[in-house]
Protein backbone atom coordinates (compact mmCIF):
# COMPACT_ATOMS: atom_id res chain seq x y z
CA UNK A 1 0.00 0.00 0.00
CA UNK A 2 1.32 3.36 -0.95
CA UNK A 3 1.20 6.22 1.47
CA UNK A 4 1.09 8.66 -1.40
CA UNK A 5 2.25 9.29 -4.91
CA UNK A 6 3.62 12.67 -5.77
CA UNK A 7 3.68 13.84 -9.36
CA UNK A 8 6.39 16.43 -9.57
CA UNK A 9 6.34 19.47 -11.81
CA UNK A 10 8.21 17.33 -14.33
CA UNK A 11 5.87 14.51 -15.47
CA UNK A 12 8.92 12.40 -16.27
CA UNK A 13 10.03 12.26 -12.62
CA UNK A 14 7.58 10.46 -10.32
CA UNK A 15 7.92 9.12 -6.80
CA UNK A 16 5.87 6.83 -4.60
CA UNK A 17 6.37 6.56 -0.83
CA UNK A 18 6.01 2.96 0.34
CA UNK A 19 4.70 1.58 3.60
CA UNK A 20 7.30 -0.40 5.60
CA UNK A 21 5.72 -3.82 4.95
CA UNK A 22 6.09 -6.51 2.33
CA UNK A 23 2.99 -5.43 0.39
CA UNK A 24 5.19 -2.50 -0.67
CA UNK A 25 6.80 -4.77 -3.26
CA UNK A 26 3.46 -5.20 -5.05
CA UNK A 27 2.79 -1.47 -4.72
CA UNK A 28 6.16 -0.73 -6.35
CA UNK A 29 5.32 -3.03 -9.28
CA UNK A 30 1.88 -1.43 -9.70
CA UNK A 31 3.47 2.02 -9.57
CA UNK A 32 6.00 0.97 -12.24
CA UNK A 33 3.26 -0.46 -14.50
CA UNK A 34 1.11 2.67 -14.26
CA UNK A 35 4.02 5.04 -14.79
CA UNK A 36 5.61 3.16 -17.69
CA UNK A 37 2.24 2.80 -19.44
CA UNK A 38 1.61 6.55 -18.99
CA UNK A 39 4.96 7.20 -20.67
CA UNK A 40 4.20 4.74 -23.48
CA UNK A 41 7.01 2.45 -22.27
CA UNK A 42 4.98 -0.56 -21.18
CA UNK A 43 7.42 -2.87 -22.96
CA UNK A 44 9.96 -2.11 -20.20
CA UNK A 45 7.61 -3.24 -17.44
CA UNK A 46 8.88 -6.80 -16.95
CA UNK A 47 12.51 -5.75 -16.46
CA UNK A 48 11.73 -2.65 -14.39
CA UNK A 49 9.22 -4.55 -12.21
CA UNK A 50 11.71 -7.31 -11.46
CA UNK A 51 14.42 -4.81 -10.52
CA UNK A 52 12.02 -2.64 -8.51
CA UNK A 53 10.86 -5.74 -6.62
CA UNK A 54 14.42 -6.67 -5.74
CA UNK A 55 15.42 -3.17 -4.66
CA UNK A 56 12.32 -2.67 -2.50
CA UNK A 57 12.73 -6.14 -0.97
CA UNK A 58 16.35 -5.31 -0.11
CA UNK A 59 15.26 -2.02 1.46
CA UNK A 60 12.65 -3.81 3.57
CA UNK A 61 15.04 -6.57 4.65
CA UNK A 62 18.21 -4.63 5.25
CA UNK A 63 17.23 -1.02 5.86
CA UNK A 64 13.94 -1.27 7.70
CA UNK A 65 14.36 -4.76 9.15
CA UNK A 66 13.19 -8.24 8.35
CA UNK A 67 9.92 -7.75 10.24
CA UNK A 68 8.53 -4.23 10.38
CA UNK A 69 6.79 -3.69 13.72
CA UNK A 70 3.03 -3.66 13.01
CA UNK A 71 2.43 -1.79 16.26
CA UNK A 72 4.39 1.19 14.96
CA UNK A 73 3.07 0.94 11.41
CA UNK A 74 0.12 3.31 11.86
CA UNK A 75 2.33 5.97 13.44
CA UNK A 76 4.95 5.48 10.72
CA UNK A 77 2.37 5.83 7.96
CA UNK A 78 0.85 8.93 9.50
CA UNK A 79 4.27 10.54 9.78
CA UNK A 80 5.46 9.81 6.24
CA UNK A 81 4.84 12.78 3.96
CA UNK A 82 3.32 12.32 0.51
CA UNK A 83 5.21 15.20 -1.04
CA UNK A 84 8.28 17.26 -0.42
CA UNK A 85 11.92 16.70 0.31
CA UNK A 86 13.82 14.29 2.54
CA UNK A 87 11.38 14.48 5.44
CA UNK A 88 11.51 11.86 8.16
CA UNK A 89 9.03 9.79 10.13
CA UNK A 90 8.42 10.60 13.79
CA UNK A 91 11.12 8.14 14.89
CA UNK A 92 13.67 9.91 12.65
CA UNK A 93 13.82 7.26 9.92
CA UNK A 94 13.55 8.15 6.27
CA UNK A 95 10.76 6.32 4.43
CA UNK A 96 11.30 3.93 1.54
CA UNK A 97 10.56 5.60 -1.79
CA UNK A 98 10.61 4.39 -5.35
CA UNK A 99 11.21 6.91 -8.11
CA UNK A 100 11.10 6.54 -11.86
CA UNK A 101 12.82 9.06 -14.10
CA UNK A 102 12.44 9.12 -17.88
CA UNK A 103 15.03 11.00 -19.85
CA UNK A 104 14.87 9.62 -23.38
CA UNK A 105 16.28 7.23 -24.26
CA UNK A 106 16.71 6.04 -20.66
CA UNK A 107 14.64 5.23 -17.59
CA UNK A 108 16.07 5.14 -14.08
CA UNK A 109 14.43 3.18 -11.28
CA UNK A 110 15.68 4.40 -7.89
CA UNK A 111 14.79 3.18 -4.40
CA UNK A 112 15.77 5.24 -1.38
CA UNK A 113 15.78 3.90 2.17
CA UNK A 114 16.93 4.89 5.66
CA UNK A 115 20.12 2.80 5.79
CA UNK A 116 23.45 4.36 4.86
CA UNK A 117 25.00 0.93 4.29
CA UNK A 118 25.45 0.16 0.63
CA UNK A 119 24.27 -3.03 -1.04
CA UNK A 120 26.78 -5.86 -1.40
CA UNK A 121 26.40 -8.50 -4.08
CA UNK A 122 27.17 -11.88 -2.58
CA UNK A 123 28.66 -14.73 -4.51
CA UNK A 124 25.81 -16.56 -6.18
CA UNK A 125 24.70 -19.63 -4.24
CA UNK A 126 22.22 -21.36 -6.52
CA UNK A 127 20.78 -23.58 -3.79
CA UNK A 128 20.15 -20.71 -1.35
CA UNK A 129 16.64 -19.26 -1.16
CA UNK A 130 17.91 -15.68 -1.28
CA UNK A 131 21.02 -13.70 -2.11
CA UNK A 132 20.72 -13.42 -5.88
CA UNK A 133 18.77 -10.15 -6.02
CA UNK A 134 21.63 -7.87 -7.00
CA UNK A 135 22.72 -10.37 -9.66
CA UNK A 136 19.22 -10.06 -11.14
CA UNK A 137 19.41 -6.27 -10.95
CA UNK A 138 22.74 -6.43 -12.80
CA UNK A 139 21.36 -8.82 -15.43
CA UNK A 140 18.13 -6.96 -16.20
CA UNK A 141 19.38 -3.36 -16.15
CA UNK A 142 22.02 -1.67 -18.27
CA UNK A 143 23.87 -0.58 -15.13
CA UNK A 144 23.18 0.00 -11.44
CA UNK A 145 24.77 1.59 -8.42
CA UNK A 146 24.10 3.39 -5.18
CA UNK A 147 24.84 6.70 -3.51
CA UNK A 148 24.60 7.84 0.12
CA UNK A 149 22.11 10.60 0.83
CA UNK A 150 23.07 13.73 2.74
CA UNK A 151 22.61 13.10 6.44
CA UNK A 152 21.33 9.54 6.36
CA UNK A 153 20.05 6.93 3.99
CA UNK A 154 20.95 5.88 0.49
CA UNK A 155 19.50 5.52 -2.97
CA UNK A 156 20.04 2.41 -5.10
CA UNK A 157 19.40 2.95 -8.80
CA UNK A 158 19.19 0.93 -12.01
CA UNK A 159 19.35 2.29 -15.55
CA UNK A 160 17.29 0.94 -18.47
CA UNK A 161 17.39 1.75 -22.15
CA UNK A 162 14.04 2.92 -23.49
CA UNK A 163 13.35 3.71 -27.07
CA UNK A 164 11.05 6.60 -27.87
CA UNK A 165 7.69 5.04 -28.89
CA UNK A 166 7.31 7.52 -31.78
CA UNK A 167 10.76 6.58 -33.11
CA UNK A 168 9.91 2.86 -32.87
CA UNK A 169 6.64 3.41 -34.77
CA UNK A 170 8.48 5.43 -37.42
CA UNK A 171 11.15 2.73 -37.73
CA UNK A 172 8.46 0.06 -38.02
CA UNK A 173 6.72 2.08 -40.75
CA UNK A 174 10.01 2.47 -42.65
CA UNK A 175 10.73 -1.25 -42.28
CA UNK A 176 7.25 -2.21 -43.55
CA UNK A 177 7.59 0.18 -46.47
CA UNK A 178 10.96 -1.27 -47.49
CA UNK A 179 9.66 -4.84 -47.31
CA UNK A 180 6.74 -3.99 -49.57
CA UNK A 181 8.82 -2.13 -52.14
Amino acid sequence: MSTGTALAVDPHVVTCTLAPRYEAVRTARDFARTTLNRWGLGDLFDDVALVASELVTNALRHAVGARPDPGHLAADLAAIPTQGGPQQSMDGRLPIRISLVHRAPQVVCAVSDPSSTGPVAREADFVAESGRGLHLVDSFSRSWGWHPLAGAGKVVWALFEAEDPAAVRAQDAIGRHRRSA
